[in-house]
């Protein structure tokens, strides 16, 4: 699947399609998945629970957040995989979905074997999507989005969100 052109989604998505390295998809789509499984693993589980700051969510509350939009990302990908240019393709409320969570008990384990099985629910459909289904334009009400376009926001949100607790949560260890 190739790199979507700038005509395939928002541009406030731009930072997260240009978090994504060159390279085959697929190959970037499973490395992205290594790297983030490993990632949380190596926070220590004292950490797991911290905000850095009051307003803030925990790093277990970012994990679930990033579970939660790929799988918006994911029916969205489906929606315009499957050719629908009529559905609205809403946005989600996040911190209505975290308020709504609550993951204070569950473990680092649990929380990325669902992350897993996400992420391989969307390796599976993205790679039997044809060129054609990738491009194609589903209605995000305000703009234009493509398949392969959530597929790169995916892992460039993944990135994002990595690179905050890197640089916020874990900064003062």
């Amino acid at each position: 699947m190739n790199r979507p052109s700038v005509s395939e989604f928002n541009p406030r998505f731009q930072y997260y399609v240009n978090l994504v390295e060159e390279g085959e998809f697929f190959e970037l789509f499973a490395e992205n998945t290594i790297k983030t499984v490993g990632y949380f693993k190596s926070i220590p589980a004292k950490n797991l629970n911290d905000k850095y700051a009051i307003d803030k969510w925990t790093i277990k509350e970012v994990l679930m957040h990033i579970i939660d939009t790929e799988r918006a990302f994911a029916y969205r990908a489906f929606v315009c995989g499957r050719g629908d240019a009529e559905t609205p393709l809403y946005g989600m409320d996040e911190n209505l979905y975290n308020k709504n969570t609550d993951v204070t008990n569950r473990t680092i384990d649990s929380l990325l074997a669902e992350f897993v099985t996400v992420r391989n629910n969307s390796t599976v459909f993205f790679e039997n999507l044809t060129d054609e289904q990738s491009q194609f334009l589903g209605n995000a009400i305000s703009y234009k989005v493509s398949a392969r376009a959530l597929a790169y926001i995916m892992i460039g949100h993944v990135s994002h969100h990595i690179n905050i607790i890197t640089e916020r949560y874990l900064q003062h260890e």
